[in-house]
């Protein structure tokens, strides 16, 4: 059976001093400090170790055999959106990074697809970019954060960005990043166990109630972690929106409940009780195969709690390659 990964993460093995490029700081850059290692650093500020399985697409299909795995779908690490950035150097970056994930899945067209990331904190800018990337670069969709420093996805500056997804076509991956609470919240990785669930279901509230599901019926929208705490919180969300439509109603008059099967989610949950809600809730044809690959909060082997789970055939191929076809508007017959 084909087995999509919707969810990975890549970085080029060699950066630029994008700090001393633009002249501040803020940039990640990466020490490579022992063989198959580097430190992605921000100025003297250690961030994180990663593995040559970060940027070696040869060491990536090697733990894609091992996982039993055909294709990856390839996008940045979020870190690197870089929204806080002067725009035009965001932009900058964005292309850097574009160009390696393309040339990657040039290299190897039959195991990865792209997602491009944008400069989202300059609209224009970052319609510019998605169109190269979908018109000459051969992605299939973007990666954009869970909000834009200050704007939510429902901010009016942004709905062009989302109209040009439309239009073009583009698959829309939306990963968690700049978790709010992070300064409150420093012990623990609570960041990341709290604020990331919380961060997907911000994303997926603000584009629900300020109405860009309703304007764009056609966008093929996909969340990370199945849609973090979203759909366990929905019954307090449908209330809220019944309750006092004064408040959360004043956008969009459509119960949220409504939108529950029109966007996907991957399948990073780790918990069969979990899955077997989320597939009630969204349905099988909504929740696409996705690790984290490669960092240790995704799932180490990928696909293990599917292939945990006493599931008909017939679902198990929704969720390992037909939900992210459909996603990502590609054919079974574009990997053979």
């Amino acid at each position: 059976m084909l087995k999509i990964d919707m969810h990975s993460h890549i970085i080029p093995e060699i950066l630029p001093r994008f700090s001393d490029i633009f002249g501040y700081d803020g940039f990640i850059h990466l020490e490579h400090h022992r063989p198959g290692f580097a430190k992605m650093m921000i100025g003297n500020r250690f961030f994180r170790e990663i593995e040559d399985n970060c940027w070696s697409p040869e060491r990536r299909l090697r733990d894609m055999e091992a996982n039993d795995l055909d294709v990856q779908v390839l996008c940045t690490i979020p870190v690197m959106f870089s929204y806080w950035a002067k725009a035009k150097d965001t932009h900058y970056l964005a292309q850097f990074l574009n160009d390696h994930i393309a040339e990657t899945v040039r290299k190897y067209p039959k195991r990865f697809v792209g997602l491009c990331t944008l400069p989202m904190q300059d609209p224009n800018l970052a319609v510019q970019e998605l169109e190269r990337c979908m018109t000459q670069l051969g992605f299939k969709g973007v990666q954009f954060g869970s909000h834009i420093n200050e704007w939510n996805l429902n901010a009016p500056e942004l709905f062009p960005v989302f109209e040009a997804c439309e239009r073009l076509g583009a698959a829309i991956f939306i990963h968690p990043w700049d978790m709010m609470g992070m300064d409150q919240m420093q012990r623990y990785w609570l960041p990341w166990l709290v604020g990331m669930p919380a961060e997907t279901s911000r994303a997926i509230c603000s584009l629900i109630f300020g109405g860009v599901f309703e304007r764009l019926p056609n966008l093929r929208v996909c969340f990370s972690h199945g849609g973090g705490s979203f759909p366990q919180t929905i019954g307090r969300i449908e209330h809220g929106f019944n309750c006092r439509p004064d408040l959360v109603a004043v956008d969009n008059n459509v119960n949220p409940r409504k939108y529950v099967g029109r966007f996907w989610v991957d399948s990073i949950v780790f918990d069969q009780n979990t899955m077997k809600y989320l597939l009630e809730f969204v349905g099988p044809n909504r929740i696409a195969l996705g690790s984290d690959y490669p960092f240790p909060l995704g799932e180490l082997e990928t696909g293990k709690l599917i292939n945990s789970m006493d599931l008909p055939e017939a679902t198990k191929a929704k969720l390992f390659h037909e939900s992210a076809l459909e996603w990502l508007n590609l054919k079974k017959e574009d990997f053979v």
